[in-house]
C-alpha cells in the first residue's frame, strides 16, 4: 500500500529551521559558576526591594531617624521653654503649630517627643529579643527538663499583663528612685517592660527551633562531628531567626505604644522628660472642652505614623522572610 503523500503547507504556514550557527545553544540556560550562591538573607533582601509596603516604612522610618538625631533641622526652640501667657495660642511666625496648654511650643515638643519614645521601644526590643531568643533557644533545642522549666516560668511571665505589670513596677521605681533623669526614665521604663514582655518571643524561638533542629543539614553536621554547642549556635539559631525578626519588629511599635499609654497615666517617663504620651495625657483637657484639638494631634499623629512605619515594615519582612506566609 502506498504511503500518503504529505500536503503542502498553506501560504503562510511554511516551517523554517534556522541555520545551526544562528542558534548558539551552548549558551541558553548557562550558568554562572563563578558567582557566589545566595543564601536567604541575600534572597529576602531583593524581595524587599521590590515591597512597597518596605519602600514606604523605610522613607518613614528614616525620616524619623533624621528627626531624631537633627532634631535642629526643624525646629530652634526649646521644648522645655513654656510662656503661661500664651496658653493653646494659635500658630504665630517661628511657632509653626502654635502653643500647647503649658504655653510650650507644640512643634519643638512633638520633634523631641520622638527621642523618647522611639528609644523605649527600640532598647526595649533588643533586650526582649535578646532574652526570648536565648531562652527559646536553648528550650527548643536541649529538651527535656531544661524545656520544662522555661516554658513553665516563660508561663508564669506570660500570665502576667504587660501594661498591669509595667504600673506596679514603674510605681515602685519611681518611689525609690523619685529624681530621674532623661536616661535614668528611659532605662526604668525599658527595664521594666522588657522583663515581663520576652514570653512571647521565647515561644516564638522555640517553635522555629524545634522545627529546624530535626532538619537534614543539622544531622549532616552532626554526623561529621559537630557538637550540640556548635550546632546550637551555627546552624540552628542562625536558621530560626526569621519568625524572631518579624516579631520583633512589630512589637517595637507596641513597645512605643506602651510607653506612650504609661506616660498617658503619669506613670511613665518622669515629669520634665518630653514624650508623646505625656502631651497627649496633658492635652486630654483640651479635647473635653473642644478647644484647639490640635494641640493632641500633632503628638498622637507622631505616634500613629511611626507604629504604623514599623507595623509596615513587620509586614514586608515576614512576606519576604517566611514563604509560608505569601502561600497563605
Amino acid at each position: 500500500m502506498p504511503e500518503p503523500t504529505a500536503r503542502p503547507p498553506r501560504r503562510g504556514q511554511e516551517r523554517r529551521v534556522a541555520r545551526a550557527e544562528d542558534t548558539p545553544l551552548h549558551e541558553v540556560g548557562a550558568l554562572d559558576t563563578t558567582a557566589a550562591p545566595e543564601g536567604q538573607w541575600m534572597e529576602a533582601w531583593r524581595q524587599l526591594r521590590r515591597n512597597p509596603l518596605f519602600i514606604i516604612s523605610a522613607v518613614l522610618l528614616t525620616f524619623l531617624a533624621v528627626v531624631i538625631v537633627f532634631p535642629g533641622l526643624f525646629t530652634s526652640q526649646d521644648p522645655n521653654f513654656c510662656q503661661p501667657g500664651k496658653r493653646i495660642a494659635p500658630a504665630e511666625p517661628g511657632h509653626p503649630l502654635g502653643y500647647n496648654l503649658a504655653g510650650c511650643d507644640l512643634l519643638a515638643r512633638t520633634v523631641y517627643g520622638a527621642r523618647a519614645s522611639v528609644a523605649v521601644g527600640v532598647f526595649t526590643t533588643l533586650i526582649v529579643a535578646l532574652i526570648g531568643l536565648a531562652a527559646g533557644s536553648i528550650a527548643g533545642f536541649y529538651g527535656g527538663w531544661i524545656d520544662a522549666i522555661i516554658s513553665r516560668i516563660s508561663d508564669i511571665f506570660f500570665a502576667i499583663p504587660l501594661l498591669l505589670a509595667a504600673l506596679v513596677g514603674l510605681s515602685v521605681i519611681r518611689n525609690l528612685f523619685p529624681d530621674r533623669g532623661f536616661w535614668t526614665g528611659v532605662l526604668s521604663v525599658v527595664a521594666v517592660l522588657g522583663l515581663f514582655g520576652w514570653p512571647q518571643i521565647t515561644r516564638i524561638t522555640r517553635g522555629a527551633v524545634l522545627e529546624t533542629k530535626n532538619l537534614e543539614f543539622i544531622d549532616a553536621a552532626r554526623a561529621i562531628g559537630a557538637t550540640p554547642r556548635r550546632n546550637l549556635l551555627r546552624h540552628v539559631i542562625p536558621n530560626s531567626l526569621a519568625p524572631v525578626i518579624v516579631t520583633a519588629t512589630v512589637s517595637l511599635g507596641i513597645y512605643i505604644v506602651a510607653e506612650a499609654t504609661l506616660s498617658f497615666l503619669g506613670i511613665g517617663l518622669p515629669f520634665g522628660v518630653v514624650s508623646w504620651g505625656s502631651d497627649i495625657s496633658s492635652a486630654q483637657e483640651l479635647v473635653r472642652s473642644g478647644r484647639r484639638l490640635s494641640v493632641m494631634f500633632w503628638p498622637a499623629g507622631a505616634l500613629m505614623v511611626t507604629v504604623l512605619s514599623f507595623i509596615l515594615l513587620g509586614d514586608a519582612v515576614r512576606d519576604a522572610l517566611d514563604p509560608k506566609a505569601k502561600k497563605r
